[in-house]
């Protein structure tokens, strides 16, 4: 057994000590997706420095704990931050997080994040449902594996049955999910415009810089993925605002309501596909 193996087994016993709920459905929260966390009823926090295979983060607006409890009745775990490859190049970064829920049980992956819209109809404040992505920097976070699952077949990386029951909740409740492709840039920096021309030449909807790793790390230990984007800026050149991370933040906060609200209101569907499949 390896480190990172040992790491993973120390953590899942930690989660299984720390909280006797056994969630198969786990959240990782973006910026701007915060207030999931505070809507968490019974909750079990524990911060990522007790869970060895955990990350240590260092993004404003990325707290840095694991929350155990239940929403409207459903058991889930929500990751209240991500480590980003931009932080120290490395895309496998959230490895040993993903692994370390997958042995706890978690069976279902919902990713959310902020992103840039590439799409003049897709507004600041507005929700995109991930139904695939563009690993642009065309890293990995699976070097080092061995043996044939390492090729990870990403056909299906976004579920279709996840991705169905998201419509159909944003259909009955009112709302607006739009339907696209995420681009993944490593940053920090924002793309250039020529970029942004490049990205939507491409056939990206969205921008971000993060998720794509943890799906691929998700496929890879056998979870099923889900993700929704929170769109807080256009893509530079697109319109004349000058981007920062403290603006992300500003705009992921203003939206963040009702993308929280909508997640809430999806969480027992998920839970009934999960517990159907």
């Amino acid at each position: 057994m390896n480190d990172l193996e040992k790491a993973v087994e120390k953590s899942a016993a930690t989660i299984f000590e720390c909280s006797a709920m056994r969630p198969r459905l786990a959240v990782v929260l973006g910026s701007g997706w915060q207030g999931l966390a505070q809507a968490i009823e019974q909750p079990v926090e524990i911060d990522y420095a007790e869970l060895p295979a955990f990350p240590e983060l260092g993004v404003a607006g990325h707290a840095g704990r694991l929350v155990i409890g239940r929403i409207g009745g459903v058991e889930l775990a929500v990751l209240a931050g991500r480590k980003h490859t931009y932080e120290n190049g490395e895309a496998a970064a959230m490895k040993g997080a993903i692994r370390s829920l997958a042995a706890a049980g978690i069976r279902t992956l919902l990713l959310t994040n902020a992103a840039g819209s590439l799409d003049s109809g897709m507004r600041p404040g507005s929700l995109m449902l991930v139904e695939d992505h563009l690993n642009i920097a065309q890293c990995t976070p699976l070097h080092g594996e061995a043996g044939s699952d390492r090729f990870v077949d990403l056909r299906n990386a976004y579920d279709l049955a996840l991705r169905a029951v998201a419509l159909r909740v944003a259909q009955s409740s009112g709302q607006v999910l739009h339907r696209g492709v995420y681009a993944w840039m490593i940053g920090p920096q924002f793309e250039t415009p020529a970029e942004i021309r490049m990205l939507q030449r491409l056939g990206a909807q969205a921008v971000g810089m993060s998720t794509v790793p943890e799906t691929i790390l998700a496929r890879h230990a056998g979870l099923r993925v889900l993700a929704l984007s929170l769109l807080t800026n256009m893509g530079c050149g697109m319109e004349d605002e000058a981007l920062s991370h403290g603006h992300t933040l500003a705009v992921a906060a203003q939206g963040g309501a009702a993308a929280v609200r909508f997640v809430q209101a999806l969480l027992p569907e998920l839970a009934a596909l999960d517990s159907s499949a």
